[in-house]
C-alpha cells in the first residue's frame, strides 16, 4: 500500500490512496491543475485515479470536484446521507450513493465511519485489501462503535487540528473557538493522541498527522504531543499544507 498525501489543511485536502488493484482518491480539495502537477511527479495522471471517495461537502475538501469527474469522468462513492449535497457539483451519472455503512470494490472492502462535524453525512473510512488504512479528517470526537472498527490498521490517517492553548489564547474570534473543541468541530493533539493510543495494535507501521491548524498548532508540537502519548511505539509523521508526502507500507 501507498498513499501520497498531496496537502493537508484549512486550504485544502487531498489524499491518492494506492492499493493493490485500486488507485483511490480521497476528496478532491485543490484545482485539477494543481492535482496534475503533484500527481506528474510521481509519474501519475488523474487517468490513474480508479474511483474517488469523498468526506464531506466543505470546500477545502471538494474544490476540484465538479472539474475532475467531469473531465475524466470518476465515479464519487459516498453515504446516501450526502447525495442531495453532491448532486449539486457532480453530473448524477458519476455519483454512487452507498446504502449501508460497508461495501466492496473488485478486492477493496470500505467501509465509512461516520463523523461528528458540521457537514451533512460527513465520514472517514477504513480500507482494506491484504493492506489496511484508516483516515479520518474534520471530527469532534470518534465514537465507541467507530473506534471498534479503526483498530490495529497498518496506517493511520488522523486529525489533529489544533494545540487547546494556542487555540483558546490565539487571534480566532470567541464563537469560531467554540465550534472548533465542539463535539461537531476538529480533535485537538491531545485528543488524537488518546486515540491513538486505543487505536493502534501490532500491524500499526504508521501514523500521520492530517489537518494540523496553521494558526493554532505547529507540526512538532503535534508530533511530540501524539508521540508522547502513545509511548514511542509507532513511527509519527504530520501532513503539511504546502507539500505533498509520500508513504508506503
Amino acid at each position: 500500500m501507498e498513499a501520497i498525501i498531496l496537502g493537508s489543511g484549512s486550504k485544502g485536502n487531498s489524499t491518492l490512496i494506492k492499493m493493490n488493484t485500486k488507485n483511490i482518491l480521497i476528496d478532491v480539495g485543490f484545482s485539477l491543475p494543481k492535482i496534475k502537477l503533484i500527481l506528474e511527479k510521481y509519474n501519475l495522471t488523474p487517468d490513474d485515479i480508479d474511483f474517488i471517495l469523498l468526506t464531506h461537502n466543505h470546500k477545502d475538501h471538494i474544490a476540484g470536484l465538479a472539474s475532475i469527474t467531469k473531465k475524466y469522468k470518476k465515479f464519487v462513492y459516498i453515504p446516501e446521507g450526502m447525495i442531495k449535497e453532491v448532486k449539486k457539483i457532480v453530473d448524477p451519472d458519476y455519483i454512487v450513493a452507498v446504502s449501508g455503512d460497508d461495501f466492496e470494490v473488485d478486492d477493496l472492502h470500505i467501509e465509512f465511519l461516520h463523523t461528528s462535524h458540521d457537514a451533512i453525512a460527513s465520514v472517514g473510512f477504513v480500507i482494506e485489501d491484504t493492506s489496511s488504512i484508516c483516515y479520518m479528517t474534520d471530527t469532534g470526537y470518534i465514537s465507541s462503535k467507530n473506534l471498534k472498527k479503526m483498530h490495529n490498521k497498518n496506517l493511520y490517517i488522523l486529525e489533529s487540528n489544533h494545540d487547546t492553548k494556542m487555540l483558546m489564547d490565539g487571534p480566532y474570534p470567541y464563537i469560531l473557538k467554540q465550534r472548533v473543541v465542539s463535539d461537531t468541530g476538529h480533535l485537538s493533539n491531545e485528543m488524537a493522541g488518546k486515540y491513538l493510543k486505543e487505536l493502534i495494535g501490532k500491524d500499526t507501521k504508521e501514523i500521520i498527522l492530517a489537518h494540523l491548524s496553521e494558526t493554532n498548532n505547529l507540526e512538532d508540537l503535534a508530533i511530540k504531543t501524539v508521540e508522547n502519548i502513545i509511548e514511542n511505539k509507532v513511527e509519527v509523521k504530520a501532513a503539511r499544507q504546502e507539500e505533498d508526502m509520500y508513504i508506503t507500507i
